[in-house]
């Protein structure tokens, strides 16, 4: 789409997915219109932010059968989803980094930050072992998506443990290219960058949504399964969306009315400990993996997330914030799988 007066956001949507697919896209979600009134050939971090959890959002209804229907549905009754946030995991070992890639979480800080993101919070996951940091942009907090990155920490297990994990995962390659880093780069410093730039650089930052280490042996998989369902569920799907979340009025209705509609609902919903934020979520899709060697085996995918957020009186705004045992509980939905 070259016209400059074409919103942003819908012109990068368009000319990454192709018109038909960025019209499916687009449709999907509720997006602020203070965001869609951008135009013109620059695109602001904002712009750019948000375009790129478009695109991560369908992405993950592409690879989630469960969430896809329940979109369609939603879409089909002319409504439109509110994307809170999206998660993904990452792997730290004791020290270096994860094969090419920088360690854990810092490999997707060096995109986001540029964008206008900051970490918000940090939430310890002792049970399982890891790390969780919330990424809540700058912007506009309650209209664009946060990110929730979870990073295992490798050290945390027995040497074994230690040893597979980094046969498994030191073969990762770095997807970011020179060009991706460069627009990154304008971002963090003009907070804009010229439209035909952002344009080059989505795909190569959307890639890096992704698995990018060799396939991992039934073996390896197995040794990491017994110890760690994540780092399991690390070594087949990678560092693409764990799921995405449908932001709600009242999640213990929905999710009344889901699993009164059959859906594949988790059988609780999840509460914070200031009862401000309420979660719940599909179990994840199961697909079936190739191993190293031509072994394929079914394991869990990918998942929808719902969650409620009341108003925070400290602030008057949306309680924005995570907690760990809401995520502890919703991270089983790849193990009950």
């Amino acid at each position: 789409m070259s016209d400059a007066n074409v919103a942003t956001i819908e012109r990068l949507v368009m000319d990454t997915l192709g018109p038909q697919a960025g019209v499916k896209a687009l449709g999907a979600l509720a997006i602020d219109a203070a965001l869609l009134a951008e135009t013109g050939e620059t695109v602001s971090r904002a712009g750019f932010a948000m375009a790129l959890n478009v695109l991560l959002f369908d992405d993950l209804l592409k690879r989630v059968p469960s969430g896809a229907a329940y979109v369609a549905d939603t879409v089909a009754r002319g409504e439109r989803i509110t994307f809170d946030h999206g998660a993904l995991r990452t792997i730290r070992f004791r020290e270096g980094p994860t094969g090419a890639l920088p360690a854990g979480q810092d490999a997707f800080q060096r995109i986001l930050e540029p964008l206008g993101y900051h970490v918000a919070d940090t939430y310890p996951l002792p049970a399982l072992r890891m790390t969780g940091r919330a990424y809540c942009h700058r912007d506009a907090p309650e209209t664009i998506p946060q990110f929730f990155v979870s990073e295992l920490h490798v050290e945390r297990f027995d040497e074994g443990f230690v040893r597979v994990a980094e046969r498994v995962f030191g073969t990762t390659r770095d997807p970011l290219s020179a060009d991706a880093q460069d627009v990154l780069a304008a971002f963090a410093a003009d907070g804009s960058a010229p439209y035909p730039d952002a344009l080059h650089a989505l795909p190569a930052i959307l890639a890096c949504f992704d698995c990018h280490h060799e396939a991992v042996s039934l073996g390896d998989y197995e040794a990491l399964l017994a110890r760690s369902g994540e780092a399991a569920w690390i070594a087949t799907e990678g560092n693409a969306f764990n799921h995405a979340t449908d932001r709600v009025a009242d999640v213990d209705a929905h999710a009344a009315r889901l699993k009164a509609e059959g859906r594949p609902m988790k059988d609780k919903v999840e509460v914070s400990s200031s009862g401000r934020v309420r979660q719940t979520a599909f179990r994840a899709d199961t697909f079936e993996r190739k191993f190293a060697g031509g072994v394929r085996r079914t394991v869990p995918g990918s998942f929808y997330e719902f969650i409620t957020r009341d108003v925070d009186p400290a602030t008057d705004g949306l309680d924005l914030r995570f907690d760990s045992g809401n995520a502890t509980g919703i991270f089983a939905m790849t193990r009950a799988a």
